[in-house]
């Protein structure tokens, strides 16, 4: 991993994707996960959540950089130091503004970049997983994947002119797909679909194996009990 500008980027990418991930403060992030973890490691299972991703997606080789979305000053030292840029959040009007300025910053300094939007809470996530995905993105101007339950969205693309143009929150994958992105209906890429907002959420993703910095926070609670590595 070097840098280009102010981008992190992969030594090596075999492809030229900037992810946007998106990032509350700490202090508000995974509310519902509170009763599960206890209210004291729920903002500490957030950020590991993200760098778990961040580290998960700058290891994928079609990745070349992540744009980290947040105002959260710990959160954007943290991410920073495994090579994310850190952009903060000056819409500062919830999470689909902040994903569009994010794509907008990436196009400013690199305006041919496909670009994608990427969930902040994938504790699972594999860089082969990922890789087919945004080989599968690549064949579209947008292109969406549902979350495992079906109803939301871990990842929304747009490549050439096409702008982002994110409907993230409730059922957003009914709204992407009125809005014209493709579906990406690819079997085995579970932990790219399994965001983690409740104690069950995070249980099956300790199933499906989570990153260093997940399992080591889970070593602390109950729940975390049977496999946790990738």
């Amino acid at each position: 991993m070097g840098t280009e500008g102010e981008i992190a980027t992969n030594t090596d990418p075999a492809g030229p994707w900037s992810l946007v991930v998106p990032l509350k403060p700490l202090a508000r992030a995974k509310s519902r996960l509170g009763r599960a973890a206890g209210e004291s490691l729920r903002p500490r299972l957030a950020l590991a959540f993200a760098q778990d991703t961040v580290a998960a997606a700058l290891s994928c080789a079609r990745v070349r950089d992540v744009v980290v979305v947040t105002d959260d000053t710990a959160a954007g030292a943290a991410l920073s130091a495994l090579g994310a840029r850190i952009v903060p959040d000056s819409p500062a009007a919830g999470l689909n503004p902040a994903l569009a300025h994010g794509a907008r910053s990436v196009r400013a300094l690199a305006p041919a970049l496909p670009v994608a939007a990427l969930n902040a809470d994938l504790p699972a996530l594999r860089p082969a997983e990922l890789a087919r995905v945004l080989d599968f993105a690549s064949a579209f101007p947008r292109a969406f994947l549902r979350d495992a339950a079906g109803i939301g969205t871990t990842f929304l693309s747009c490549a050439g002119p096409t702008e982002l143009r994110p409907a993230f929150g409730g059922p957003s994958a009914a709204r992407h797909l009125a809005s014209g992105a493709v579906e990406i209906a690819l079997p085995g890429v579970d932990s790219v679909r399994r965001d983690v907002d409740t104690g069950e959420d995070l249980r099956v993703a300790l199933g499906l194996g989570v990153g260093a910095y997940t399992r080591r926070l889970g070593l602390a609670l109950p729940l975390f009990a049977g496999p946790v590595d990738r």
